[in-house]
């Protein structure tokens, strides 16, 4: 089993959380046996958020926050119950639909469909690389079918889709943290989701240690919002600009994170209107712990300055370049 290699005094924060925790895959009884997979090395979040890139605010655009806004609905009823305590050392076992949500879902919502006209349905740009889907399209409208285009046009999109997810586009961030099993892990989804999956056996759920689940979190779905070059200090939501990644650790505890995160939490010193932020509720409360833990052991921070030009992303870093 591998072993965490946690400080004791992480060990000694979190473990108590753990308590009534359970594994992502245990709680939604995944296949216990996992894909040989060795992710790389997690590596700090740099520089400012995805919004704070494209000079946007909370209040002008749905990056990052497509999830419900206001009081949670209270987690009662069957599955409401914290599932067995497991050990640090438990890996994370990590399907496609996981990966989805770690990295995905903030903007195109759990069903792909996104937020028109700003956040692009990832399922209409899955759908143009299947030859099969156009093909029974164009023989439902009576069209003629050239063979030779479809597959060119299909191969053309499948490339435009692994480099959109590699290199980003116009308004959707890159995820050059996620490496290539987990890449083939998220278009295998995505391309189920989107009910172009071809015939054959889904990939198997990708072990992950905790640290990785918390750093494909942390850079998937938080540096949308939360700036992890800022100081920190006297952020205010009212101006669209929410508090920074190091906040995290700092300022809450892991249980006050989980709640933050799953459920919404007031800010007293802010007003009705922007006093939660959106709710991510199909989070787990184990994968929110795992983005604390990554947050503790590997703090975020600025993209050092350079002498000619902006900063540039750490490739694998989550760093985001000033336009």
């Amino acid at each position: 089993m591998r072993r965490s290699g946690f400080p004791p005094f992480i060990v000694a924060a979190v473990l108590p959380l753990l308590a009534g925790l359970g594994r992502a895959a245990g709680e939604r009884g995944v296949d216990r046996a996992g894909a040989a997979h060795v992710p790389e090395k997690s590596t700090a979040t740099l520089g400012e958020s995805w919004i704070g890139h494209l000079r946007l605010s909370l209040q002008n655009t749905s990056l990052g926050g497509v999830g419900g806004w206001g009081p949670a609905v209270p987690q009662t009823g069957p599955g409401s119950s914290p599932p067995p305590r497991e050990s640090l050392d438990q890996p994370f076992l990590l399907s496609g639909r996981d990966l989805y949500r770690l990295n995905c879902q903030a903007c195109h919502r759990g069903d792909g469909g996104g937020a028109p006209p700003e956040v692009l349905p990832v399922t209409s740009l899955v759908r143009a690389t299947s030859s099969r889907y156009f093909r029974d399209k164009m023989k439902e409208r009576g069209l003629p079918v050239d063979e030779a285009q479809l597959a060119r046009n299909a191969a053309d999109a499948e490339a435009s889709l692994r480099k959109r997810i590699r290199s980003g586009g116009e308004k959707m961030p890159p995820f050059p943290q996620l490496d290539r099993a987990e890449t083939e892990s998220v278009i295998a989804y995505v391309k189920q989701l989107s009910g172009v999956s071809e015939a054959g056996q889904a990939p198997r759920p990708l072990e992950e240690p905790v640290t990785r689940v918390g750093e494909l979190l942390v850079k998937g779905t938080c540096h949308v919002c939360h700036d992890a070059a800022a100081t920190g200090l006297g952020y205010r939501v009212d101006d669209g600009m929410p508090p920074a990644l190091s906040l995290f650790t700092e300022r809450r505890t892991p249980a006050q994170l989980i709640r933050k995160v799953r459920e919404g939490l007031a800010e007293p010193s802010l007003s009705a209107r922007h006093g939660r932020m959106p709710l991510f509720d199909y989070l787990t409360p184990e994968e929110v712990t795992a983005a604390y833990m990554y947050l503790l052991t590997e703090p975020p921070g600025r993209v050092p300055a350079s002498p000619v030009g902006p900063p540039a992303a750490s490739p694998g870093g989550g760093g985001r370049p000033k336009p």
